[in-house]
């Protein structure tokens, strides 16, 4: 079955995985992007091309980029294709019908989910930063494409044109577990076809993605830190104030 050019799950479709390192490998830790708002944009260049295809974003209104820079004339230029309404929530054309039957599941929603894959393997970003950089071919999937995060994984790898082609790598080593018997361990990726991007080049395309997807879980994450710091220092002064008026106070009963 032929899928749609354009379609790209970013997260694991497989559901109940509650750490990363289960399929074989420690997460990579994710580059922070949450101050660098040339990379947000970049990254929602991508989310926008790429996983609304498939996936809704239910939460986020085209208009709330505006917080990123980007003009209304630059989102309704660069991110509406099919004629949607810059005031209009980010969802996919695709039927969920449609998906069921290419996928076997229909696509989560992924307002949150950089929030919802933080585990004790690491944070959502680190988990998604891994997940979509470690595709490789396997010719016994349906789709031809499997994934060292999450095995077996129900999506396409539809990044590899610009990843390319990698398959994976496997060692024998002893087994911890019964002396004398060997395992196969994972030992990295061997790159088969080079892809439009250069490692590094994907490495940061990707990375600016997985920021925008945490900065489209909680928009409001930086002012909220702002806030955050003003509030303490505000206690931290009325703290010395109250202990200085306490003081004088006690001074003159005495």
């Amino acid at each position: 079955m032929k899928f749609p050019k354009r379609l790209l799950a970013i997260v694991a479709l497989l559901p109940g995985l509650a750490f990363a390192n289960e399929g074989g490998i420690a997460l990579d830790k994710a580059p922070d992007r949450s101050n660098n708002m040339a990379a947000l944009q970049h990254g929602a260049k991508l989310f926008v091309n790429y996983c609304l295809n498939c996936h809704n974003a239910s939460s986020m209104r085209y208009n709330r980029l505006k917080d990123l820079g980007l003009s209304e004339e630059q989102i309704k230029a660069n991110l509406l294709f099919t004629g949607e309404k810059v005031g209009e929530m980010m969802t996919t054309t695709m039927k969920p019908n449609d998906a069921k039957a290419w996928f076997g599941v229909v696509p989560p929603d992924l307002s949150v989910i950089q929030r919802a894959k933080a585990s004790g393997a690491g944070t959502g970003s680190d988990y998604l930063y891994t997940y979509l950089r470690t595709f490789y071919k396997d010719d016994t999937r349906p789709t031809g494409w499997n994934n060292m995060v999450v095995p077996n994984v129900a999506m396409p790898h539809v990044l590899w044109e610009l990843q390319g082609v990698q398959k994976v790598v496997m060692k024998e080593v002893p087994d911890p577990h019964a002396h004398g018997k060997m395992i196969h361990q994972f030992a990295g990726f061997e790159q088969v076809t080079p892809g439009k991007l250069k490692k590094l080049e994907f490495d940061t395309a990707v990375a600016d993605l997985v920021g925008y997807m945490e900065w489209m879980a909680e928009p409001a994450a930086q002012t909220r830190k702002k806030l955050g710091a003003i509030v303490v220092l505000f206690m931290a002064v009325f703290a010395f104030l109250a202990w200085r008026l306490n003081a004088s106070f006690w001074k003159e009963v005495k």
